[in-house]
């Protein structure tokens, strides 16, 4: 048997807490608003999205780029903000889930979801609804194909993505007529 002080976790650190942290000040334009921050260069920008600026919708997935949960778009284009750091994108636009929305209006994609039960448990629904949308900005009528070329990146466990794509589609034939 092991003495308790060997147990299997990582050892504590001396001081841990006190450690010193690289900050850098960076301007970053989130949904149309500056924010001056104070930010730690080892985060993301996802973790600084959540963590430091209260912008919660974007979500955590697997964190290694493969599931599209974190989705926001920068200048319009999806990008997976688990694998950006802020000082990269620093001067570009950023739209998170929050900015989707006019107001209390809902974007026409967030109503088809809603209207046509697209979204599960709504974990992945912020990603797709984002990249679903940078697609609807550059082809207002998609087909079926190109809609599911452009969610190829957005996994949902919860679906068969079927009502996700209809969803889609009803929004895109709202929004071009």
């Amino acid at each position: 048997m092991r003495p308790r002080s060997e147990g299997y976790a990582r050892p504590r650190v001396k001081h841990e807490l006190d450690r010193e942290v690289e900050r850098v000040a960076l301007a970053l334009t989130v949904n149309g608003e500056r924010a001056s921050l104070l930010v730690a260069v080892h985060k993301t920008l996802l973790e600084v999205l959540r963590e430091d600026m209260g912008l919660t919708g974007t979500k955590h997935g697997c964190e290694l780029g493969e599931c599209g949960t974190c989705t926001v778009l920068i200048d319009g284009k999806p990008e997976l903000s688990c694998l950006l750091l802020p000082i990269q994108i620093e001067g570009r636009a950023i739209t998170t889930i929050e900015g989707m929305a006019s107001g209390a209006e809902l974007h026409p994609l967030q109503q088809a979801f809603a209207e046509l039960g697209a979204a599960q448990c709504g974990y992945c629904t912020p990603g797709i609804l984002l990249a679903a949308r940078s697609l609807l900005e550059t082809n207002a009528t998609p087909s079926r194909d190109e809609i599911r070329e452009a969610l190829a990146g957005n996994l949902c466990r919860c679906t068969g993505y079927v009502k996700i794509l209809q969803a889609v589609e009803l929004a895109a034939q709202r929004m071009h007529d």
